[in-house]
């Protein structure tokens, strides 16, 4: 519900008291899940202009050029207290949701991503619900998918005991089309207001209020999928939105038809005049403040010329998709609300539509003063072949093919690069235009440092695309974190802002979209910050297509040095008392060096195989690069440029804008790198098929592990989940 200075706010606005429904109209468009209130100030600071840029935030989904008259669209949004509550169910309409937004633009929606957060999964008090949770997750959005058709092209999955009782559920879309076809949201008086899809019903009532606060068990509050619904109405939209039927869309979200209208009439700068008895429902019974506040799936609110309209009935009807004429657009500001033919609420739209903002007290956190107090450096180890091994078998390091091999990947036959075949995914979008696509995020580094955490996640997503071939032209972010008035919360939320707002204006990379969700939290404690950064990548030509494939005898480069930064690494997660350590640094000058060099050696072709470091650290990369083509290594540690005090460190440091890449011809490598001014060295050679992965450090032998031994501690993950799905 509203607060005391919200409602003083409405009243004063208003003129008088609102009534009961203008109240609950107001305390679903003013909750923190659809107004912004605690993150608008800051979310505006960030650039999201550029050359390829035809409409960024605060649309239903970001829209990118990509040249001959062609287009992306991009959007990102979560479902994370349904999904806690109803896994398969929250994850799934989380899936729809984000569907509707690209429809919503007159694209067709071509891939989707996700990433994933969940406590640990085994060997934990409360790991069998983490199980439960991830199980059902992943199913609900591969259902939900599947019978859409849409390929689900990549992600990322991170276990850790700030999510435990919890999970977060981020679903990203791609949309594809024309420049022409791109609905532009215009209205004229007469307009009628066409609700489409869908009953309303009592499924998903106040659900952005619920996704507002500490998290309750309120079932009440989730919404049923309905996937054959949903790609009725993409097609019908399609087909519509070519004919030119639609003047104004937009998709029923959180909020219901409370946000819906009241946004569009407000962005239309048209009042809205509606009448709630003409509503489809699925519950003849339902009160006023129950139909505007539904947030019940596979709906959308349609603005149509009556000209026009029995062209626009005709499509959706051969379609079977109900709707219904609701109102009609008025020369005025207000949305007024009638039922039965009485007039129940009225109010100026952009009254409603824009919350007054909170301003928010941000104070650096107590833990983050007191870190450096409690650090500890991990004890020597001996063994560092176990202890590779060890890492491999971590869930967040291993494959994820038990949860890719759910998704229909391969659907639509634009997925050229698949997920667990590369550091990103690429789809076609004709035979000589590729984009490229991965989501990335570090909850680990963000909570020990917010600023340099999120750089590292901006880093990371744009090296993976930069893997394939592809120049980075667009981000998308989605910052997840706990209470926001919580001072301590609310200051690492303020520096994820500040290093997405550095990263993107050095490298001149829009910020397109993106989604703010605050109260991730349950009685049992609060998230840790978890952003997670949404990479687009173009690749202009089939030859700069690339993806890791390792070949005999290859040269193996590391581009960039390796430093002691152990905050936050997958090595230190061993020692789970040693909270600390410096979190990886990155020195924005030296990744746009690093990350060009590695563009012009593909577009060179000195190299068809490129991998980043990241989690695991070099160690890691190595057996990655020896796995994915199933060939032996043999590497010389001692020529890493490095500053480690320590082996271990060197091994399992995730340092960032580290590049590995395989080259036959070193020589014309090592000139390209010296030129561009690059810190590198050849490190080694890929030896033979089904072979072993050698380290070396001044010609001793200190670890060789077979690749099946490797293969088997990497397949963990899939090893746990296949059991469970036996039981």
């Amino acid at each position: 519900m509203l607060t005391s200075q919200e409602r003083k706010y409405m009243n004063k606005n208003l003129g008088r008291k609102p009534n009961r429904l203008e109240l609950e109209m107001a305390s679903a468009e003013w909750s923190e899940h659809c107004s912004y209130k605690s993150s608008k100030n800051l979310l505006r600071l960030l650039p999201t202009r550029g050359k390829r840029v035809l409409i960024g935030p605060g649309y239903d989904a970001g829209v990118l050029d990509i040249g001959n008259g062609k287009i992306i669209t991009v959007h990102i949004e979560s479902h994370n207290h349904p999904s806690a509550i109803d896994p398969y169910g929250g994850a799934a309409t989380g899936v729809g949701g984000v569907i509707r937004d690209i429809i919503s633009m007159g694209t067709k929606p071509i891939a989707l991503l996700n990433s994933l957060r969940f406590g640990p999964i085994e060997a934990y008090d409360h790991s069998s619900k983490a199980k439960w949770l991830f199980k059902n997750v992943v199913k609900g959005i591969a259902d939900y998918g599947n019978c859409l058709g849409i390929p689900t092209v990549g992600g990322e999955i991170e276990f850790d005991h700030s999510f435990d009782q919890y999970c977060l559920v981020d679903v990203a879309a791609i949309g594809y089309g024309r420049k022409e076809d791109v609905i532009s949201n215009t209205a004229n008086v007469g307009d009628l207001i066409v609700l489409a899809g869908n009953r309303t019903g009592r499924d998903g009532i106040r659900g952005a209020s619920f996704a507002s606060k500490l998290l309750r068990n309120d079932r009440s509050a989730v919404q049923i999928p309905d996937p054959f619904l949903e790609k009725l109405l993409i097609d019908a939209i399609l087909e519509a939105t070519k004919s030119g039927y639609i003047n104004a869309i937009k998709d029923l979200g959180g909020g219901g038809l409370a946000c819906c209208l009241s946004e569009l009439s407000d962005s239309l700068g048209l009042g809205f005049e509606i009448e709630l008895s003409s509503v489809h429902k699925k519950v003849s019974s339902m009160t006023p403040e129950e139909i505007m506040t539904s947030e019940s799936q596979e709906r959308m609110v349609f603005v149509i010329s009556k000209e026009k309209f029995t062209d626009f009935a005709e499509i959706f009807g051969r379609f079977c998709i109900p709707y219904s004429i609701v109102g009609e657009v008025k020369n005025n500001k207000y949305l007024s609300i009638f039922y039965n033919g009485k007039c129940i609420a009225k109010i100026r739209s952009s009254l409603l539509a824009n919350a007054p903002l909170a301003h928010r007290r941000a104070i650096k956190p107590l833990y983050l003063r007191n870190r450096k107090k409690r650090y500890v450096g991990p004890p020597m180890i001996e063994n560092y072949g176990q202890t590779i091994l060890q890492l491999l078998s971590n869930h967040n390091i291993g494959s994820k093919r038990w949860v890719y091999r759910q998704y229909d990947h391969e659907v639509g036959l634009r997925s050229v690069i698949k997920p667990g075949e590369a550091d990103a995914a690429v789809l076609r979008i004709d035979n000589d235009k590729f984009i490229s696509v991965k989501l990335d995020g570090n909850p680990k580094y963000c909570y020990l440092d917010p600023y340099q955490g999120t750089l590292g996640c901006l880093s990371e997503a744009c090296r993976n695309v930069r893997c394939t071939g592809a120049d980075p032209i667009g981000i998308i972010d989605h910052l997840q974190f706990g209470n926001p008035e919580n001072p301590g919360i609310y200051w690492t939320f303020k520096k994820s802002i500040e290093a997405i707002r550095r990263f993107c204006t050095f490298f001149s990379i829009p910020v397109i979209g993106g989604k703010v969700s605050f109260y991730n939290e349950t009685e049992v404690g609060t998230i840790k910050p978890t952003p997670v950064i949404g990479a687009i990548g173009l690749i202009e030509g089939r030859s700069k297509l690339v993806k890791p494939q390792l070949n005999p005898r290859d040269s193996i480069f590391i581009v960039g040095p390796t430093n002691e930064e152990m905050g936050g690494s997958e090595y230190f997660e061993n020692y789970p008392h040693n909270m600390g350590g410096r979190v990886p640094k990155v020195h924005l000058g030296r990744d746009q060096i690093h990350g060009d060099v590695i563009l012009k050696l593909i577009e060179s072709k000195v190299t068809n195989c490129v991998h980043d470091c990241s989690k695991g650290g070099l160690a890691v990369s190595l057996v990655e690069l020896a796995l994915n083509s199933d060939i032996g290594i043999s590497v010389e540690l001692e020529r890493i440029p490095n500053n480690c005090s320590r082996l271990d460190y060197l091994l399992f440091s995730e340092s960032h804008s580290r590049y590995l890449f395989t080259t036959k011809n070193p020589d014309q490598a090592a000139d390209i790198l010296r030129i561009q001014g690059c810190i590198y060295a050849k490190i080694g050679y890929a030896t033979g098929y089904n072979s072993q992965i050698q380290l070396k450090r001044g010609g001793k032998v200190i670890s060789e592990i077979p690749l099946n031994d490797a293969r088997r501690s990497y397949e963990n993950l899939n090893i746990v989940m296949a059991g469970s799905d036996e039981r």
